[in-house]
């Protein structure tokens, strides 16, 4: 550190490897655009906004590059500042050490100083929304520029703006504040503490958009990959905000590839081929669009079966996307998970998640046309409110993403994994069959996610 009195930097950068702290304490100067070592502190240079917004600006739009100014500026480095509006080295370093490294308390004034400005003691709730929106969408962009929506489309998705401002508002309505509309330091360090997204959208763009490329701290992952689409058929109801909001929702070890098992827009209205696509399939999520705009769905931690009983377990749970987006868990009531049954005579034909037999929490009856989201007041199963526009709808579209290990695969690698254990020798010949197969370049490539 080219200051020997900063000893809140020094603290900072002690978090960091010996052989990352190099990297950290050159950002400055790469954004200065000179590679010159020497400190800020000795030669008075700071960074402007302009030169934020050089590096920046394809990866945030003006307005995030000014909060994450006012994020550094805010930052009280334990040296004397220079006149003017400028970043410091100290500044930057502490600032990356608190979005990298840091904890929700260090991170809750840096969001502040983002959200109202640097000298803010509190701020609103519609500020919060605001500053959310902006990261929301930095991070897409970010995505995008970096080349990591993992076979996403997004131009064959829905509408992304919309997308943001609805993972803004579900972010923004986890804040628990004292009073409905502001929100101080402990609030701000609550809602970082319970909502890991924060902190993986703040690393996502300072480490990109400022080029860190430290070793230990690679990208955050936002999005599952995609296995299989259509896309050249396909209008998906799905888009990268949504994705960034249903697959941490999923439980621990559904990170499988996620595949189209089911569109109207391209397999048709069919409440048979709807059944024949996703039985046996492993877990799936599945969105419906009703005729009001009203757009919901459901994931399923098991395959769907036809069968005249409940099925499924408590991993399942119910979502709303539009016109808010919400995810409902199960109560604990009952065990009224995920239902699905065709061609009797007694029980109800059609495919359901929660309540019971005429009041599920979603239903699409197998006449396909039409369906229903009775839960008055909340659905018992899942404790979700109507999710549909009118109680009785009518359908729009339907689409069903498997999102686990098919079965078939699963069972294959359960049989390879028993005959390894059972056969050390087995195992060995195997590893040296594919070295020897490697060494030739005969090895096959494996399996493109994309």
């Amino acid at each position: 550190m080219g200051n020997a009195e900063s000893v809140v930097a020094q603290k900072r950068l002690a978090r960091f490897r010996p052989d990352e702290r190099p990297v950290i304490e050159g950002i400055f100067d790469r954004l200065h655009g000179t590679g010159s070592s020497v400190s800020s502190g000795k030669t008075g240079k700071v960074l402007s906004l302009d030169m934020l917004k050089m590096t920046m600006g394809k990866m945030a739009s003006e307005s995030m590059i000014k909060r994450v100014f006012q994020g550094m500026h805010s930052i009280d480095p334990g040296v004397p500042l220079p006149p003017g509006d400028g970043i410091i080295h100290e500044q930057l370093v502490i600032f990356l050490a608190d979005i990298l490294r840091g904890t929700a308390e260090e991170r809750a004034p840096l969001v502040l100083a983002m959200a109202e400005g640097a000298k803010a003691t509190a701020t609103t709730t519609e500020q919060i929304r605001d500053f959310m929106e902006d990261l929301v969408s930095a991070a897409v962009q970010t995505l995008a520029h970096r080349g990591n929506l993992r076979a996403w489309q997004p131009d064959r998705m829905s509408d992304e703006p919309q997308g943001v401002k609805l993972l803004a508002e579900q972010l923004t309505s986890e804040l628990k504040s004292p009073d409905q509309n502001m929100c101080d330091i402990p609030c701000l360090e609550d809602w970082l503490f319970r909502i890991p997204a924060m902190a993986m959208f703040l690393e996502l763009l300072i480490g990109e958009g400022l080029g860190v490329g430290l070793p230990s701290c690679p990208p955050p992952t936002l999005l599952p990959p995609c296995r299989y689409a259509p896309w050249s058929d396909l209008r998906c109801l799905l888009n990268i905000p949504l994705l960034m909001f249903l697959s941490p929702q999923l439980p621990a070890g559904h990170s499988a590839p996620w595949r189209l098992l089911f569109s109207t827009n391209i397999h048709g209205e069919s409440f048979t081929r709807l059944v024949g696509n996703c039985k046996s399939k492993g877990p799936t999520v599945m969105l419906v669009k009703d005729t009001k705009g009203h757009i919901f769905g459901g994931f399923v931690s098991q395959s769907w079966e036809v069968k005249p009983q409940f099925q499924g377990d408590s991993r399942c749970f119910l979502f709303s996307v539009f016109p808010y987006t919400r995810v409902f868990t199960c109560t604990g009531y009952n065990n009224h998970y995920m239902y699905l049954n065709q061609g009797q005579q007694t029980l109800p034909n059609g495919l359901g998640m929660g309540g019971q037999h005429g009041y599920f929490g979603l239903w699409l009856d197998c006449d396909f046309g039409h369906g229903h989201s009775r839960a008055r007041p909340l659905c018992t199963t899942y404790g979700s409110p109507q999710l549909s526009g009118d109680e009785d709808f009518k359908l729009d579209t339907v689409e069903v993403w498997g999102v686990g290990q098919p079965p078939e695969e699963q069972e294959q690698d359960e049989k390879k994994k028993s005959i390894l254990d059972a056969d050390p020798e087995v195992q060995a010949m195997m590893e040296m069959t594919g070295k020897t197969l490697h060494s030739q370049g005969l090895r096959e490539p494996e399996e493109d996610e994309g």
